[in-house]
Formats: structure tokens, C-alpha cells, sequence
């Protein structure tokens, strides 16, 4: 079941704006003719491949390649030597920062090696079987060392070291020694301890979660061509081929105009595509060798090598008056940001008490490094462990006083005017009309079964813009090509058309979508942030009003007539005033075919930098049920209830929304990197790494709630990320209803829950609800 829910500002008549055309790329995907990272190749390419570190913790001694280089067949090896080194400096990369000199050693192993799977050297030959030969010929001495994985003992003072030059930033004063935490971060608002004082009801846990993967379903893949004088072609899979160029180009030392970067279609990346692993090494290959150089990943690699989210423990603290009012809400994380600084503590520790209208709130958060592949963004990243807990406490508060979960969050919903910790103010903003929505649907108030137990909880996002440029090309026919610089990872391309149109009054399908690379549009920042079809949307209206300037300038010189008595209006050109319903009408067909006696080429360009996006806020409502001789909970109904500001193509929004839930629940339930005593990963395959399929799921409703954005021409705000924030919660809070018993620990797998409900019987637990 989906639906709608609009406020009496998003009404609208808007004529393609809220419809659901057919997705531009649809019938390339179905058929397989979409070409996506590996579907490309190019005559005398060599494959590239990588040895990777064995250990999770090593000094490098030694590397000797000359056994391999000696192998017929192989063209190129290269090691931390062919890489310079780069100094600390820290830039943005989607919600997150890296930092260049922590990035050219996770691409390449310097000093040590930091994880199981840490890139040592690579190898270019004529085939993979040679070069996985050469791998093999390839001599590294290591020196083991002692390796950390849990964040809690990485923060010890014995813990292992893993950059013996590592202080602690964001301290007053700095410490004096070394250590595994990188960075503390703190958002406060009001007296947290005077919040503590006024409540009558106090409730203070832990909660600890794992790192889990994104879950895409194409490995990382890569094709690249260096030429003897430099110049530079590189296909990738990437969220941003802009900040490949940017990447790649600052770790070999080259002019980014000599670099050519391609997007393919994605198959698949959820934050996880933001950042460079292969990229710069097939680059750096195809330099040395002066051919073309593929690489991909297999799915072993894509687990051990690259970044999933955070693991985390959450000490989450709430204090409430006994009719509803949260006094005060404190919390302290601990991420772990795996081998190099970065984690989404910062997102974390901001998105925590986000949904909440607080007088007294603090958060604390520590970025905690450990010998796991480097984090990497995973859909809203931080937020859905700091909600998960947050909204776990607040579930618990709303039992401990008597108040109806739902009635408790709308009693302290965040809304226009509050204050959010984290700095801004909120403009208009639909968390209580999502509340609402969740109240009023069918959902809610359905009867339950035996050991069934239903769960609510919400969650916030807060949407990012950025660097945008697009280009709209009138075509002598009257059609139009829309080039875009954003990679559409989740129905960009119908969305920007869907705009395009609206504005220029013709039909979405008279506009042909593109993703331009890097050498044929000014910069774009990437798909991240939930930022594409908001700052996109931006670009194309400006864009498409440039366009219809310029045919209202067309026209005029054509009549003869000064330009403000020539109108646009429905996909025509005409005069107006006395000049009114003299035949005198131009259609884009016509201006297209006279273009180049009124000017010149028809084209709309648009370069800005996107401000205004508006943070999403969604609610979900899960039933569960617990299989008491198994621990097998399944998810057997779920809701999905989210501000959208104006949907653009509902079936894409309802589509984010469903998604996100469904990473959410594999997230709640059985996902997790399972590493054994040595520091080496246990379960490298989808196989043994369970996401949810098909039959894990229910059929997942959606309800879409419109609370236009007033700083977009069309109301738009982010969609993309809120989605995945409120699942872990929700379905902990329906398996407490089923259960009575809370799970602070995150995924809640069948060994885990039936091991807690069995402790639960042995000592007599009056708590435990099931039925047996």
C-alpha cells in the first residue's frame, strides 16, 4: 500500500511534477545493453591485480619484485614507491572527510600494514592468470605486530598503536602521547545537568553495533589509459568522477585537465563508491606499462579491502517528567573509524537527538581507529547507530511513564524554530505530520498474534547541496539533451527531465538524459548527501529558464518586437498584447529549426553551488515476530513514513523508501563482519555475510508526506538517506513488545536472541512474554 499525505502548501497542478513516466535507463538494464564498471575493455588492455597483506597488523621490512617483473607476461608493478607521499589535509568527500595522507596508504601500504587486505603491491600482465602468478613471486617481509579490532579495547592504554603520531584532536589541552582515538567532537545545548535534575524518570544505556557492508551488488571495477604524453582516460564506478579525477590526480602528482574521467552505470553503492581504491593503481600501472590497464575486484576483496560502516558503542542517557517531556537527553559515542581517522562519529553525534525539540542536550562522540579496512560512507552515515540507541531509550522512557510511543515523540517532535543541537535553527519541516501519518494508518492500531510485538521509531537526516553544473541542448527537432555531472545512483536522471519539463511545458520523454564526464561539464561534487536531485533540480530549472529567455529573444528579434510583449507559456512561444492571436507561435520544433538564423545553437547552462537543502524526517512502524525454540525473528509487516518535500517521481521515493528499510533490517537483524583471534575476516561472501532476500522481507508500505522545501523551486528535499535510520530501532522496539526483553546489541541473530531468551527462562525472568 502506498500513499500521499500533502499539506496545504504542497497542493499544486503541476502537469508532470508527481507523476511516474517510464525510467529513462529502464530498458537498457532489463535488456543488459547497460554498460556498467567491468562491461569495459579496450584492445591490448592488461588485467591488474593486487597482493594484499595477510596480517591485520605489520611493519613492511622489505618488498622484492623483481622474481615477478621477470615472469613473461607481466608490464608493470608498482608499490609505495610509485606513489608520493602527501602531507595531512583533510577534504570533503560526500558527507565525510579524508585526509591525503592517511589515503595514499590505504591505496598503497607504506610503513605497516593496518588490516587483513591492505594493498602491498600490484601487478599489470597480458593476462590474470599471469598476474596472479606474479602476485605469488612477489617477496614482502613483514614484521607482525599486535592488532586491535573492538573499539573499546582499541581506546585502552595498552591497546596496540597503530600511528605511534596520532594526538587526540578536538582536546583542551592536547595530550601529550599517542593514542588510537584521533578525535573527540561535542554538541551541546542548554544544562544537561540541571535537564537531569527536573525529571522524575531517568533511563541511561549501552549499545554496541558492528560494521556492516552497504551491500552493493557490482564490485569495485576500473579501466585506465595513461599515453605516452600523459594524457589520461580512467572508466570507473564511482557516486563522483570528479572526485576521482580529484583523487587519483592529486596522489600521482598530475594536472587533473590531462585526466578524462567516465562514470559507468552503478551498480549499486550507497556511500560505499565515494572514495578510491583501484583507481590511482591502475593508473599508475597503465603509466609504466603504456597500455590499458583493467582491474576488478572480486567479492573477497570488495569485503576485506574496502570500507563498510562503523561498529560502535552508544552510552545513550534521557530524562522525562511524568507527563512526556523530555528534560534532557546526553549521549557518548565511540566509532570505530577502521585503519585511518574519519569515521561518522561527527553525522553520528549531530543526528542523535535531531528529532527532538530539546532545551538540554549534549553529545560526545570519538573517532577511534582500528585494524579494519578504512569506513567509508554508508547511507546517512553515523546516524542510524546514534538513532538506533536514542530512539531504543526513548521507546523505553515512553513505557516507563505510560504514554503511547507515538503521542510521546509528538509531545517533543522537533518543529519550525527549534533549535538543533548541532547549530541550525529549523525552517518548516514534517516530522509531526509523519507522526500523524503513523497514528492514523491502518498499521498502528492492527491486532497482533502470539509472540508478535510491534515496534515505532523515527529518524532524521540533514541533506546536503554542493558544486552542480548541467547543461540543457536545444536539438533542431524541438527535442533536448540534458547533460548532468551527478551519477544516478537513484533515479536522478527521470527527476532532472521530470523538472526540465515541468518548466519548459513539454513531455519528460522529449528529453534525453546524460551523464557527462569530466572534461565535457564544469565541476561536479558526487551522488552523496541525498544532495543530487535537490542541487541537480536547482541547476535544471535554472538552466531550463535560460533556455526559454533565449527563446523569448528569438522570437522578439523574429516579430520584430520589444521582448516584453513576447510571453512563454505551456511549451509556446507567443506575442502578447495587441499582438495576441495573430498565429504568431513558436514551438521548441520551430525554434530549433531556425536556430541558427536567430543566433546560434539553443543551450541552457548552469553552474552553482546548491544551498538550502532541507533536512528529511521520517517515522516507521515494524511488526516482528519471535520464534521462541529458534531466536528466527522475521519481519512480517512495516511501514515507511517519510517528508519527502514534493516528490518528484513517487515511484523512485517510494522506491528510496522501501530500500532503505530493507538495508535497515538486515542491519537489525543478521549483518555483521565476523573476525576470528588472527584479525582476519570470517565471512567474505554473500553467503556467509546475510543480507536479507526477497523472502526475508515483507511487502514494505510507503507513505509519502509532502512538506515543501521553501528553498527549492520545487519543494524538494533529500530523500535518499532518512529511510535507513529508524529501521535498527524500530524492529529492536517491536522485539521488545514481542519479547520483554530489550537488545542493547546489535545484529539481533538468531544465536543471539534464543541465547537471551533461554538466560531469560533460566533465571525466571517475569519480563519475558513468549509463549512457548
Amino acid at each position: 500500500m502506498q500513499e500521499r499525505v500533502r499539506n496545504a502548501e504542497a497542493a499544486t497542478d503541476l502537469k508532470v511534477i508527481g507523476t511516474r513516466p517510464i525510467r529513462p535507463d529502464g530498458v537498457d538494464k532489463v535488456t543488459g545493453r547497460a554498460r556498467f564498471g567491468a562491461d569495459y575493455n579496450l584492445p591490448g588492455q592488461l588485467i591488474g591485480k593486487v597482493l594484499r597483506s595477510p596480517y591485520p597488523h605489520a611493519r613492511i621490512k622489505r618488498i622484492d619484485t623483481s622474481k615477478a617483473a621477470a615472469l613473461p607476461g607481466v608490464k608493470a608493478i608498482v608499490t609505495r614507491d610509485d606513489f608520493p607521499d602527501q602531507p595531512s589535509e583533510f577534504v570533503p568527500a560526500g558527507e565525510m572527510l579524508i585526509n591525503y595522507r592517511d589515503l595514499v596508504r590505504n591505496i598503497m601500504a607504506r610503513e605497516k600494514v593496518l588490516y587483513e587486505g591492505h594493498a602491498v603491491a600490484a601487478v599489470a600482465a597480458t593476462s590474470a592468470s599471469i598476474a596472479k602468478q606474479a602476485l605469488k613471486l612477489i617477496e614482502v617481509e613483514y614484521e607482525v605486530l599486535p592488532h586491535v579490532l573492538d573499539v573499546d579495547e582499541a581506546m585502552r592504554p595498552d591497546a596496540p598503536l597503530l600511528h605511534e603520531n596520532m594526538i587526540t584532536a578536538g582536546v583542551d589541552p592536547a595530550p601529550n602521547t599517542p593514542s588510537n582515538i584521533a578525535k573527540r567532537v561535542e554538541f551541546k545545548l542548554g544544562d544537561v545537568e540541571k535537564g537531569f535534575a527536573e525529571a522524575d524518570v531517568i533511563i541511561e544505556r549501552e549499545f554496541k553495533t558492528k560494521p556492516v557492508h552497504q551491500g552493493y551488488i557490482e564490485p569495485h571495477a576500473c579501466l585506465a589509459n595513461v599515453s605516452e604524453d600523459g594524457q589520461a582516460e580512467l572508466w570507473v564506478t564511482t557516486q563522483g568522477h570528479w572526485i576521482v579525477r580529484a583523487h587519483c590526480a592529486r596522489l600521482l602528482g598530475w594536472d587533473a585537465s590531462k585526466l578524462r574521467v567516465i562514470a559507468s552505470e552503478i551498480g549499486g553503492g550507497f556511500g560505499g563508491k565515494t572514495v578510491v581504491y583501484l583507481e590511482p593503481v591502475a593508473l599508475a600501472l597503465s603509466a609504466k606499462a603504456k597500455r590499458p590497464v583493467k582491474m576488478v575486484m572480486t567479492r573477497d576483496e570488495v569485503f576485506r579491502a574496502t570500507g563498510p560502516t562503523s561498529g560502535a558503542t552508544v552510552r545513550v542517557k534521557i530524562g522525562a517528567k511524568n507527563d512526556g517531556c523530555i528534560t534532557a537527553g546526553e549521549a557518548e559515542l565511540w566509532y570505530q573509524a577502521g585503519a585511518f581517522q574519519g569515521s561518522p562519529v561527527g553525522p553520528g553525534a549531530m543526528c542523535a537527538f535531531a528529532p527532538y525539540d530539546l532545551e538540554n542536550v549534549k553529545t560526545v562522540g570519538y573517532d577511534v581507529v582500528t585494524n579494519r579496512p578504512k569506513v567509508a560512507a554508508y547511507r546517512a552515515p553515523g546516524a542510524p547507530i546514534s538513532e538506533y540507541a536514542v530512539e531504543s531509550v526513548v521507546d523505553e522512557l515512553a513505557k516507563a511513564i505510560g504514554m503511547d510511543p507515538i503521542d510521546f515523540r509528538l509531545k517533543n517532535a522537533a518543529k519550525e524554530g527549534t533549535k538543533a543541537a548541532y547549530g541550525p535553527k529549523f525552517g518548516p519541516i514534517g516530522l509531526i505530520e509523519t507522526l500523524e501519518a503513523a497514528k492514523a494508518h491502518p498499521h498502528w492500531s492492527a491486532p497482533l498474534g502470539p509472540n508478535q510485538g510491534r515496534g515505532v521509531a523515527s529518524g532524521f537526516w540533514f541533506n546536503v547541496g554542493g558544486e552542480t553544473t548541467v547543461q540543457l541542448q536545444l536539438n533542431e527537432d524541438g527535442t533536448f539533451n540534458l547533460v548532468a555531472g551527478t551519477p544516478d545512483i537513484g533515479g536522478l536522471r527521470a527527476s532532472l527531465c521530470m523538472m526540465a519539463a515541468e518548466e519548459l511545458g513539454i513531455d519528460p520523454s522529449r528529453i534525453r538524459p546524460l551523464i557527462g564526464d569530466t572534461a565535457s561539464l564544469g565541476f561536479n561534487f558526487l551522488t552523496g548527501g541525498s544532495r543530487s536531485t535537490f542541487a541537480g533540480g536547482m541547476a535544471v530549472v535554472e538552466a531550463a529558464r535560460k533556455v526559454i529567455a533565449q527563446a523569448r529573444e528569438r522570437a522578439a528579434k523574429l516579430w520584430e518586437l520589444p521582448l516584453e510583449e513576447v510571453i512563454f507559456e505551456d511549451g509556446l512561444v507567443k506575442p502578447t498584447g495587441e499582438h495576441a492571436g495573430k498565429n504568431l507561435v513558436l514551438s521548441f520544433a520551430d525554434l530549433g529549426r531556425l536556430a541558427g538564423k536567430t543566433g546560434g545553437p539553443i543551450v541552457g547552462n548552469a553552474s552553482l553551488t546548491a544551498h538550502g537543502a532541507a533536512p528529511t524526517f521520517g517515522t516507521h512502524i515494524a511488526d516482528v515476530e519471535v520464534d521462541p525454540e529458534t531466536g528466527k525473528i522475521s519481519v512480517i509487516r512495516y511501514t515507511v513514513i517519510q517528508d519527502a518535500g514534493r516528490a518528484i517521481h513517487p515511484s523512485y521515493v517510494e522506491g528510496q523508501f522501501q530500500g532503505g528499510a530493507a538495508q535497515g533490517i538486515g542491519w537489525a537483524l543478521n549483518e555483521e563482519y565476523i573476525y576470528g583471534e588472527d584479525g582476519r575476516l570470517q565471512n567474505p561472501s554473500f553467503l556467509d555475510y546475510r543480507m536479507p532476500v526477497a523472502s526475508d522481507l515483507p511487502m514494505i508500505d510507503t507513505v509519502i508526506v509532502e512538506v515543501p522545501n521553501p528553498r527549492h523551486p520545487y519543494g524538494v528535499r533529500g530523500v535518499g538517506e532518512t529511510p535507513i535510520v529508524p529501521p535498527l530501532a524500530a524492529i529492536a522496539n517491536a522485539v521488545e513488545d514481542a519479547t520483554g526483553l530489550r537488545f542493547t546489541e546489535l545484529p539481533m541473530s538468531p544465536p543471539r536472541v534464543l541465547a537471551a531468551i533461554e538466560a531469560a527462562r533460566a533465571r525466571g525472568d517475569k519480563r519475558l512474554k513468549l509463549k512457548f
